[in-house]
């Protein structure tokens, strides 16, 4: 379970351009890569915390601001595994990988998503019985 396809943006970018993307797109995140590697992540919260405070969004770039190491989970990892990955580690967004390729983004909302789905599965099948 992950949220719409990746979006990718070069540690290069302007924040300033990652905003207008991600409002374009309308997502929370970017996918930071390096040569087309993905070394972080770039998130709303990231731009207005660690930018517009103190800097102008159109001078520093997503690099600078951008959340690293990388932490990913891959696609057969179990839902509550990536829950108590997002809990322990204090984020919203896990990037998601199959065989070492990014496949999305799975976000607490997913996360919570699918939960409520389990649950009103279960209460299904208990009321069957």
């Amino acid at each position: 379970m992950t949220s719409k396809p990746i979006i990718t943006a070069d540690v290069g970018t302007l924040a300033q351009d990652a905003i207008k993307l991600m409002v374009a797109k309308d997502i929370g995140a970017l996918v930071v890569t390096e040569k087309d590697k993905p070394v972080g992540i770039v998130t709303e919260r990231d731009v207005l915390k660690k930018c517009c405070p103190n800097a102008s969004c159109e001078e520093v770039k997503i690099r600078e601001i951008m959340s690293k190491p990388l932490i990913t989970v891959d696609a057969d990892t179990p839902m509550g595994v990536a829950v108590e990955s997002m809990v322990d580690k204090k984020i919203r967004r896990l990037v998601v990988t199959e065989g070492g390729d990014v496949i999305g983004i799975v976000t607490q909302k997913d996360l919570m998503r699918g939960t409520l789905d389990a649950f009103r599965a279960m209460h299904s099948l208990t009321e069957m019985l």
